[in-house]
């Protein structure tokens, strides 16, 4: 059985995207990617949403025209060997492969049934994607990285009509001024 975790990066004031809809703020630098990598090392399936989708395929193969890091690799490879569900109604099914599963729609008892049947950690990324779990309580552990940026507006990291009790259990300062948050629920 796995664990349902929700990691996002979001602004100070709460957003994961500015009203533009652009997010290249977020961007994480050395030291923070470092823990994204290391933090794959236990997702076993990502639940994620069309557009999430389309961006994280840059990692399904290789750059042509730019050179990685060992880092970038090996994010790369992590990402590559975990499951992925994604949440579209517009995508076609040829997306679907051996890692990929393709629901037009996300059910409750759906997510429950891929956290139960998971060997290791699922995330869900996106806070569209994730809003529902989040809602109904079914999110284990939240982790944050918040970027030194005031965006004023846009797409918020967690549901407005949302209360949580929570407990803080781990965060670090990086050299940039990110800092990370890992919360579980504290009920």
């Amino acid at each position: 059985m796995g664990k349902l975790s929700y990691d996002a990066t979001v602004s100070i004031d709460g957003y994961a995207a500015d009203a533009d809809g652009d997010f290249q703020w977020s961007a994480p630098n050395c030291s923070v990617f470092d823990v994204h990598v290391e933090r794959m090392a236990n997702v076993t399936t990502e639940v994620l949403g069309r557009k999430t989708f389309e961006l994280m395929r840059y990692w399904e193969t290789d750059p042509v025209d730019e050179v990685w890091t060992p880092a970038e690799h090996e994010f790369a490879r992590r990402w590559r060997g975990i499951d992925k569900v994604v949440v579209s109604s517009t995508l076609s099914r040829d997306v679907e492969s051996d890692r990929v599963r393709l629901v037009s729609d996300l059910s409750l008892d759906e997510l429950r049934r891929i956290v139960d049947g998971a060997t290791g950690d699922v995330e869900i990324f996106g806070p569209t994607t994730a809003a529902p779990a989040i809602r109904a309580g079914l999110v284990e552990e939240f982790q944050f990285f918040v970027v030194p940026k005031v965006v004023g507006g846009g797409l918020r990291a967690l549901p407005n009509d949302v209360r949580l009790e929570l407990k803080l259990v781990d965060h670090r300062v990086f050299d940039n001024g990110t800092t990370q948050l890992r919360y579980v629920r504290g009920d």
